[in-house]
């Protein structure tokens, strides 16, 4: 059996910096993720005026209640699409005109309803281009708080983002959320405003909507451990389960883990893999047995491209629904899964919001069409496996969340 040693989460590795800078004291981040978009979430930070400072497995970042330390500063937020919704959600609770831009990739990713929802707030928000896109200008006066209403069906990052505003605001926040995707994210980040000191209710209305509201609390520093990427480890997992005999454990994902794509390992549980989940961790093995399944993977979404990439191996139709929101992530995931598995020889159908893969071996030498996208880069590793002649146009743009994946993924599949 392999250990697997995983970065830490992007997602918590955002959620904690964002918690920090707005906490109270100095907050000591624990083995946080070092990739280009929590080093971007942090100098990002810094373009606003909080103290960060880092060293190899701990960041310590000085908190600033009242917001940014400058009253006016340029952030480019690269393609960090938490650093790109998160950051203008901080900088409302301050005082100042701060601008925010981002590669072209996320300048293409929407903003729309969390930019609506801080106007709603007293926020004013200048888009510079595209309504609802970067580049963005905000003028804060600090936030007042209230009553929204917010559609999160295209992103959880919305609500994300708003969520951790409440506690900055004057009188605190109540969003209803009409729509939400992700859901397990924004449990994520109820779980560490709370580690916080944040006070938060949800209520269930009679129209079917829920409404998260937010006490004016502000927050707490704290020593905070940063647990490893679940949707990296989906890659590894996936990659035990299609080879016979294989096992791997990631330690640090056990039953206390915060992070709903750890559920990718019951899909494979349901296509025949053996997974021991504990609190120190979770181990997939090999039975020799992929089959065929239809999956919901609304909430697990960033690890549809590792299963579409798994499916070919299956010995039935591997259909996935419930996945729009993953055509206005990096890229298209939908379109980018399909073209290349096309590309492979594997039959494959998609609708608006699904996909479906029909088993068969895949064919190589083929290059794997990125478009610049981390997870299609290493979820289509996985079928390398057993595809000799798979490279890929931009092997690189893994440095978005784990700039050592090919050394770490080539080292794996030689225990294999």
């Amino acid at each position: 059996m392999t250990v697997i040693d995983i970065p830490g989460s992007k997602s918590v590795t955002a959620r904690a910096l964002f918690l920090a800078a707005a906490a109270h004291g100095t907050t000591t981040l624990l083995r946080p993720l070092r990739s280009d978009d929590s080093e971007g979430f942090a100098e990002g930070l810094k373009a606003l005026g909080y103290a960060v400072r880092q060293e190899p497995d701990a960041w310590h970042i000085e908190g600033r209640p009242a917001g940014p330390g400058r009253t006016e500063a340029d952030v480019y937020c690269r393609d960090g699409a938490t650093t790109a919704r998160f950051l203008p959600a901080l900088a409302a609770a301050g005082h100042g005109t701060f601008r925010f831009d981002a590669s072209p990739q996320m300048r293409r990713r929407p903003l729309g309803p969390l930019t609506t929802a801080l106007a709603e707030l007293g926020a004013e928000l200048t888009h510079g281009d595209r309504e609802g896109h970067h580049p963005l200008t905000v003028t804060a006066r600090g936030i007042r708080g209230g009553a929204l209403r917010l559609d999160a069906g295209q992103s959880s990052q919305y609500l994300t983002a708003l969520l951790l505003l409440g506690p900055l605001t004057a009188e605190g926040l109540a969003v209803t959320v009409t729509d939400l995707v992700s859901e397990p994210y924004v449990e994520i980040t109820l779980a560490m405003m709370r580690s916080f000191g944040a006070e938060i209710t949800r209520t269930e209305e009679a129209d079917g909507a829920r409404t998260y509201t937010v006490a004016p609390t502000g927050y707490r520093a704290t020593r905070y451990a940063v647990e490893p990427d679940a949707s990296t480890a989906s890659y590894f997992f996936a990659a035990a389960a299609l080879h016979p005999g294989a096992a791997v454990t990631v330690p640090g994902l056990g039953t206390g883990a915060l992070q709903g794509d750890l559920a990718f390992t019951g899909v494979l549980r349901r296509m025949g893999a053996d997974v021991t989940t504990t609190a120190e961790g979770t181990t997939v093995r090999s039975t020799g047995t992929l089959r065929g399944l239809t999956v919901n993977m609304r909430d697990i979404s960033d690890t549809m491209p590792t299963l579409a990439a798994l499916a070919p191996f299956a010995d039935g139709p591997v259909r996935i629904e419930d996945v729009a929101n993953t055509r206005v992530k990096e890229c298209d995931r939908l379109d980018a899964c399909a073209e290349n598995l096309r590309r492979l020889g594997v039959s494959v159908a998609t609708g608006p919001d699904w996909i479906e893969i029909r088993p068969g071996v895949p064919a190589g030498p083929a290059e794997i069409a990125t478009r610049g996208d981390h997870r299609i880069v290493m979820s289509f590793a996985v079928t390398a496996l057993r595809t000799p002649g798979i490279t890929f146009d931009d092997p690189g743009c893994v440095r978005k969340t784990f700039p050592d994946f090919h050394a770490a993924f080539d080292a794996f599949r030689r225990t294999l």
